[in-house]
């Protein structure tokens, strides 16, 4: 059976109410699994205004139309706006994810000071952030969570570690090919990765020729070849309102490739720990966002280096 898991990321107060229950309804209808992963605490939007000099920033910022997507307020939020507590506000909404059969997990606690902050972090600022979100998960739902997803693909030594500390059953933080255990300065973390092999909508709008209307075709292209195992990034503030249409036409598309639509969780059940190969994590771009990522490296074998398998390679020009 070819799998193809949905991973919903969701990083505002504003995803959250809206785009949330948009998807749900959309992923209903084409009995689509997902994991929906929430930013739990404040919406904190605003203050990414300091990745102004962030080489890319600017250029992913005009091709994509963030105010048409994210709306002012939610821009102004953390800066000229508090920022809303999005765990407490909507935790009702969260619930419902999961009541609909969806899969929920972690994404962060405050999206924007994870994704800027965690890098440079150190132990003891890592495990506050990733404490506070389990917390407000296990609050929220009544059980700790089994999944986290980094918010920008964002991570350090630290957390990686405490993906295992916290429980967690698998992640998917990195950007890669193919499920694997993580190997940090050497040391494994016993904890599968489940990497995001496609890219999303926000990196390959208005590079070369893609636009809205074009970019689900050429995704489907990257699917065409029928292999198993990918998973997909989508944001609540962009499929979830104005590119609802696009991934519309991609859940179509990849039902008609054959694919089962399914949770981070349904992927997983097919993995067996024993056999997943070993990688080191690197730092890296991604054609179409800026900054570094966290990136799927080379196969590590008993302290030997191995070239990664051809199978789900990343594109490397984005289109």
């Amino acid at each position: 059976m070819k799998k193809l898991a949905l991973k919903v990321d969701v990083d505002t107060y504003r995803g959250t109410l809206r785009g949330v229950p948009r998807l749900v309804g959309m992923l209903r209808r084409h009995s689509a699994g997902a994991t929906f992963l929430f930013s739990l605490g404040p919406d904190h939007t605003g203050r990414a205004i300091r990745r102004a000099l962030r080489p890319g920033f600017l250029n992913k910022v005009s091709r994509t139309s963030v105010v048409s997507h994210y709306g002012l307020a939610t821009l102004m939020y953390g800066v000229l706006l508090p920022g809303p507590d999005i765990g407490r506000r909507c935790a009702d909404i969260l619930r419902r994810v999961r009541e609909a059969g969806f899969e929920t997990g972690v994404h962060t606690w405050d999206h924007v000071k994870w994704q800027d902050g965690v890098a440079r972090a150190d132990a003891e600022w890592t495990r506050r952030q990733m404490e506070l979100a389990v917390r407000r998960y296990t609050e929220i739902f009544g059980e700790p969570p089994r999944v986290h997803g980094a918010a920008g693909w964002q991570m350090n030594r630290h957390a990686y570690r405490l993906t295992q500390a916290l429980g967690f059953a698998y992640c998917s933080d990195t950007r890669g090919t193919h499920p694997f255990i993580p190997v940090v300065e050497a040391e494994p973390i016993p904890v599968p990765q489940l990497p995001t092999t496609l890219p999303t909508l926000d990196e390959l709008i208005g590079v070369g020729d893609l636009t809205e209307h074009t970019v689900a075709d050429h995704l489907l292209r990257l699917t065409a070849a029928g292999d198993a195992g990918h998973v997909y990034t989508l944001h609540a503030e962009l499929e979830g309102m104005k590119l609802a249409s696009v991934l519309e036409r991609l859940l179509t598309g990849w039902r008609e490739q054959g694919y089962t639509l399914c949770s981070l969780g349904d992927l997983a059940a097919d993995l067996s720990m024993a056999a997943l190969p070993q990688h080191h994590i690197d730092e890296g771009t991604i054609p179409g966002r800026s900054g570094m990522l966290a990136l799927q490296g080379d196969e590590f074998l008993c302290g030997f280096e191995a070239e990664p398998p051809p199978k789900f390679r990343l594109p490397r020009d984005g289109v």
